[in-house]
């Protein structure tokens, strides 16, 4: 049988490319104590072939009525996974239509090859970390990275918690069972990214280089963060000279009370667990890591999960170059060393494709970064700086290849993109461990 070019082989499950989600609206009325979500969803969308039916992604939360364009929908099916929505007409292709879904249920992170993802509880709150199809957990969706869409978030919680979410802050007033909140997302935002964060949190901001960052964190860890993200405005200043311009409004963490396994990026926000926090800058790098995303991830995004290298290779790139400009150890000294850890570790992942499982082994981090590093010394900083602002600027908000970026580079340095490929194919393409331009 023939694969189907319609799918995303790492995520076959995941999304449907008959339509394309061009806004949601949704209105969550979430009670921490018991787990419990009441919601509304409105999905502004548009057909791109003919439908007499719209298949969601939806999973573990029980949809009570669908309407279409305003009228009751004429079937509504649900398995594990899909929610099958057949409308009392068929939608024409090129037809915009509007979906709102009402739905219930306790939310829960869905198990993956990833380990947990999506909606999960805390000790006393809640963390949405969606990558790579999580976001369903939540809300219903078309949940492809490459159908971006705007989104309001209009959340209502118990009293005495703090709601973040996703873009600006647009108002918080008293409800009848609780605090809501509401915030809007104006770019285009890949469902994976977005984000939902209930905590008992104070806010801190941190200025310098003329930006500004807040930082949503527990009461007894004020001084810690302020120590250990007081330099983000300053990383945001090196990344826009070597990136173009932060892509959002505004930049956010999130220090959750609770540890976590790992820091989680998400549209505008990174979040940290209280692990990360030492009031020592004990991880700078992966406060590096997680903003470096915010360009590479958020505001240009893959369009399929196999070329993960070009977030998660750009993101490790930052990493060193904000140790060398802090007069730390430099960006050939570092690549030096994860060469060196390459050559023991297993020579059989190919970073152009390394398989569903392999997406997030630290190999895709780690040689994605070395082929940037390669291309830099072949290039030169100032060709290497005018292809990455070029990729920011050209894909903005938008979805990316690697194709895409190659020619970035070779236009920056006046190359063949076969020049280009030359440099970054052995890190990219195959398994051995080349020697690094001098």
């Amino acid at each position: 049988m023939k694969p189907n070019p319609d799918v995303d082989p790492y995520t076959p499950h995941s999304g449907d490319r008959r339509w394309s989600a061009r806004h949601h609206d949704l209105r969550l009325d979430y009670r921490v104590a018991t787990n419990r979500l009441d919601a509304t969803a409105t999905i502004t969308a548009h057909a791109l072939e003919p439908l007499d039916r719209v298949v969601l992604d939806l999973h573990g939360l029980r949809v009570d009525r669908v309407d279409v364009d305003g009228v009751r929908a004429a079937k509504v099916s649900s398995s594990a996974h899909k929610t099958t929505v057949t409308p009392a007409a068929p939608l024409p292709a090129g037809a915009d239509f509007t979906l709102h879904v009402r739905y219930h249920g306790a939310p829960r992170p869905l198990r993956s090859p990833w380990g947990q993802i999506g909606w999960e509880e805390l000790s006393d709150g809640v963390i949405v970390a969606a990558q790579p199809t999580g976001a369903p957990s939540w809300f219903p969706c078309n949940d492809r990275p490459d159908d971006k869409a705007t989104y309001r978030f209009t959340i209502t919680a118990e009293a005495g918690y703090h709601v973040l979410a996703n873009g600006t802050l647009l108002g918080r007033e008293r409800a009848r069972a609780g605090t809501t909140w509401t915030y809007a997302v104006t770019e285009p935002m890949a469902t994976y990214l977005a984000t939902v964060q209930i905590g008992r949190y104070r806010s801190t901001t941190v200025r310098g280089s003329g930006h500004e960052v807040t930082v949503h964190h527990p009461a007894d860890l004020a001084a810690a963060v302020r120590t250990d993200f007081g330099r983000v405005p300053d990383m945001v200043a090196l990344f826009e000279e070597w990136f173009g311009p932060y892509p959002f409004a505004s930049y956010g963490v999130v220090v959750t009370d609770d540890d976590l396994e790992i820091p989680l990026e998400a549209h505008g926000l990174a979040t940290f667990g209280r692990n990360h926090v030492d009031g020592e800058h004990g991880t700078d790098r992966l406060i590096a890591h997680e903003l470096a995303h915010q360009w590479f991830g958020n505001a240009v995004t893959l369009g399929r999960w196999q070329d993960i290298w070009l977030h998660e290779g750009f993101a490790c790139h930052a990493e060193w170059l904000w140790s060398e400009h802090r007069g730390g150890e430099s960006a050939d000294v570092l690549a030096a060393r994860h060469r060196q850890a390459l050559l023991t570790a297993p020579q059989d992942l190919v970073v152009a494709d390394p398989g569903a499982r392999d997406m997030f082994d630290d190999r895709v981090y780690k040689r994605g970064a070395l082929a940037l590093h390669a291309l830099r010394r072949t290039v030169g900083d100032a060709a290497f700086a005018a292809g990455l602002r070029t990729i920011t600027a050209r894909h903005r908000f938008g979805n990316v290849d690697p194709a895409s970026v190659y020619a970035a580079f070779a236009e920056a340095a006046d190359l063949d993109v076969a020049q280009v490929r030359a440099v970054t194919g052995p890190w990219v393409d195959g398994t051995g461990v080349p020697a690094l331009p001098a």
